[in-house]
C-alpha cells in the first residue's frame, strides 16, 4: 500500500500501511532517513509516524504534482535488509520504587519480581518508532510481552522529567514534567529535550536504545533529582 493525501496547501502525507507492525514501522523509518539524507532544500520538514510520513514542502520548489513525482522517484516500497541498524544509544536508568512508582504494580500483574522486570526491560534493545506527544518524547518498541502493561486508567497529573514508562508494548521517557498515564519504572538524568539540537530531541527516529541500570548514587552524582 502506498497512498498520498493532501494535508494542507504545502504538505502531503505518505501512507505506507493502515496498521502498525515492525515491518511497516521499519519501512517508514528507512524512507524517513533516506529522505532526510537527500538534504533537498524544497523539503521544509519531514515528520514520521508509525505508518506514514508527513512532508512539508516549499512551494517555490515544488507544486503538488512535482512533489508527488519527486516522492515516487525516492520512496522505497520494501525494506532494505542490507541497511545497517540505526545509531545505538545507551541511556542510564535508575530503576527503583523510589522513582519507579509502578514497579510494584507491574510486578503483581506480571507475577514477576521487580528484579526480573528490570532485567527484562534493560536487556531489550528498542527502536525509536516516532517522536510525538511532547518534543523529545520518543516512542520505543517493543517491550517484552511478559511486562507489557496497559496505561493507567487514571493518568497522573504530574510525571517528573526523565521518568521512564511502559504503556502496552512500548516504552518512553518523559522529556519534561507533564501529566501522563504511562506506568513509571525508573528515571534518567539525561535531558531528552534539548532546544540546541535538530528536532529538540536527544533521540531520533531509527535510533536503537539500550537502557543501562545504574545505582542511586550514580543517578544523583550525575545530576539526577529524586
Amino acid at each position: 500500500m502506498l497512498e498520498y493525501k493532501v494535508a494542507s496547501v504545502d504538505s502531503v502525507i505518505i501512507y505506507f500501511a493502515n496498521f502498525i507492525s515492525k515491518e511497516n514501522v521499519k519501512l517508514v523509518q528507512q524512507n524517513y532517513i533516506s529522505l532526510k539524507k537527500l538534504n533537498n532544500k524544497g523539503l521544509i520538514d519531514i515528520t514520521p509516524s508509525y505508518t506514514s510520513i508527513l512532508i512539508h514542502y516549499d512551494l517555490q520548489y515544488f507544486s503538488y504534482k512535482k512533489i508527488i513525482e519527486f516522492l515516487d522517484e525516492n520512496i522505497a516500497l520494501k525494506t532494505d535488509v542490507t541497511q545497517e541498524e540505526g545509531r545505538l544509544v545507551e541511556v542510564p536508568i535508575y530503576y527503583d520504587e523510589e522513582v519507579g512508582f509502578d514497579l510494584q504494580r507491574i510486578s503483581q500483574l506480571a507475577k514477576l519480581s521487580i528484579k526480573d522486570i528490570i532485567e527484562l526491560h534493560s536487556s531489550t534493545k528498542y527502536s525509536v518508532y516516532t517522536i510525538g506527544f511532547l518534543p523529545g518524547f520518543a516512542y520505543l518498541g517493543e517491550v517484552d510481552e511478559k511486562i507489557a502493561t496497559p496505561r493507567l486508567e487514571s493518568p497522573r497529573s504530574k510525571i517528573p522529567k526523565g521518568s521512564l514508562g511502559i504503556a502496552d508494548n512500548q516504552s518512553a521517557i518523559y522529556p519534561v514534567e507533564s501529566p501522563g498515564g504511562w506506568n513509571i519504572i525508573g528515571r534518567t538524568y539525561l535531558d531528552m529535550f534539548d532546544k540546541n539540537i535538530e528536532g529538540f530531541s536527544y533521540l531520533s527516529v531509527g535510533d536503537i536504545v539500550k537502557f543501562k541500570p545504574i545505582t542511586r548514587d550514580e543517578y544523583i552524582k550525575n545530576g539526577g533529582v529524586i
